[in-house]
């Protein structure tokens, strides 16, 4: 069953139940979620990689997260759907910030997402004083790539997972209703959720974490080139598409297709 509130999330944290989330970019694939066991959806800026081909999620722009929300939303009308802050847009200042809320909001998201803590906590408080909810994310944090020098491992040094546990803390403060923990240790993201109240949702984090998240492309390996260690590939998607093209092309050359049955 779909989650359709922050408060259903906070519940089945409650009854220690995982949390299912998949991200997911358009309306045919939201429309089979919507007919799956997933708990719910996120729109990430992961976009810009996987359905514009960039190498880094820098390159989202509010006009295309709203262009995806809205797709997605179609497909999916029933979801609580989360969308990915593109790049810089909650640090331009708060007329800015709050105007990509409002267009991620109007475009079809429940609730937007923020990378990181430090340097924005007001503006996270803003918005969900404004009646929108925040998912928070550390570790990992895509947008922040050059800084960390490649998407790798976070919070493996004791001064750097004390830090991802004080910023945690402050998100929590801040009023985020969940949050994102990308490539730390189990270790951390298991001591992040025992001490936290609200639900954390992991990839590549471990087991302990309240939920996971996958990007729906990755989940169905439709890229044979992209196998990253906290990734399962529950289906070779890229292998069975290809051959399935193949196999039409050779229908149509064999003059196999269009047969009677697909004839007027």
């Amino acid at each position: 069953m779909a989650v359709q509130s922050i408060q259903r999330f906070q519940k089945l944290k409650a009854e220690n139940k995982k949390i299912c989330f998949i991200t997911c970019y358009d309306f045919t694939s939201a429309k089979i979620i919507s007919g799956s066991n997933i708990d719910s959806i996120l729109v990430g800026d992961s976009a810009a990689m996987v359905c514009h081909g960039y190498s880094t999620t820098i390159q989202a722009t509010t006009e295309m997260m709203a262009v995806h929300v809205a797709a997605v939303r179609r497909g999916a009308p029933d979801y609580f759907i989360t969308a990915d802050m593109p790049f810089l847009a909650h640090r331009k200042g708060l007329k800015e910030t709050m105007a990509t809320v409002d267009r991620l909001m109007k475009s079809g998201a429940s609730a937007v997402k923020i990378e990181g803590a430090k340097g924005h906590l007001d503006i996270i408080s803003h918005i969900i004083e404004s009646g929108v909810p925040v998912m928070g994310h550390l570790g990992l944090t895509p947008q922040s790539v050059h800084q960390f020098g490649g998407h790798k491992l976070q919070g493996n040094k004791k001064e750097t997972a004390e830090q991802i546990l004080m910023d945690a803390h402050s998100l929590q403060s801040a009023g985020v209703f969940s949050l994102v923990l990308e490539m730390v240790p189990g270790s951390l993201a298991k001591k992040i959720t025992n001490e936290l109240h609200i639900p954390t949702i992991g990839i590549g984090a471990g087991p302990h974490t309240s939920g996971q998240i996958l990007v729906w492309q990755d989940l169905l390996g439709m890229d044979d080139e992209f196998s990253p260690k906290f990734l399962r590939k529950y289906l070779q998607g890229q292998t069975l598409i290809t051959d399935a093209l193949n196999q039409y092309c050779d229908n149509v050359r064999r003059k196999h297709f269009p047969g009677k049955e697909e004839s007027f």
